[in-house]
């Protein structure tokens, strides 16, 4: 069933838009819940919650890009998992990294909602990995949006890991200097 077919499925509220979601998008939408939690059963659950939320939102949402739109409900179902779980055992593991490394380019929340709104913000990222090469925006993307390890993104681009840090680093210092000049913090 292509994507066209399943939003209209779920704009009439038919139930088959859910089967037929699952059955295109689901190992998908597990693969990047997978890369943030790391549990098959919490993964699990978030991509089911998925179903659930695109359900919610469709209508009076209507996705351009129906793989985006899963990924980034399962993006955000996984990370509020995450945050959960790291509420009650505090812990390393690969989000964890991938928060600190983040957390050096970006206001905490509540300072960037109070100033601007998530909504402004994450327009800005937009733009900024828009202007980054093909190869910069893959790492960005696989780094900051699938929380893929390092090594396997080395491994992808048949590269070392130093190098990927050193290119991640480098783009880090970049979106920083970009935030920067778009208002949101100062440098």
């Amino acid at each position: 069933m292509n994507d066209p077919e399943i939003i209209e499925l779920y704009w009439n509220k038919n139930t088959k838009a859910i089967s037929a979601s699952m059955d295109k998008y689901g190992s998908y939408c597990f693969t990047v819940a997978n890369g943030i939690l790391g549990d098959a059963q919490d993964s699990e659950e978030c991509v089911n919650d998925t179903w659930l939320r695109a359900w919610n939102a469709i209508p009076p949402t209507r996705p351009t890009v129906l793989k985006v739109f899963f990924a980034k409900i399962t993006r955000h179902l996984s990370f509020d998992r995450y945050k959960a779980k790291k509420s009650l055992k505090r812990g390393g593991g690969e989000t964890m990294l991938v928060l600190e490394e983040l957390a050096e380019c970006i206001a905490d929340e509540s300072d960037v909602e109070s100033q601007v709104g998530a909504k402004i913000l994450g327009k800005s990222i937009n733009r900024f990995v828009l202007s980054l090469s093909e190869r910069e925006q893959n790492l960005f993307v696989r780094r900051y949006f699938f929380s893929e390890p390092i090594k396997s993104i080395a491994d992808r681009y048949d590269t070392n890991e130093n190098n990927v840090n050193v290119t991640l680093s480098r783009i880090r210092k970049r979106l920083r200097s970009h935030l920067s000049k778009e208002g949101y913090f100062d440098e």
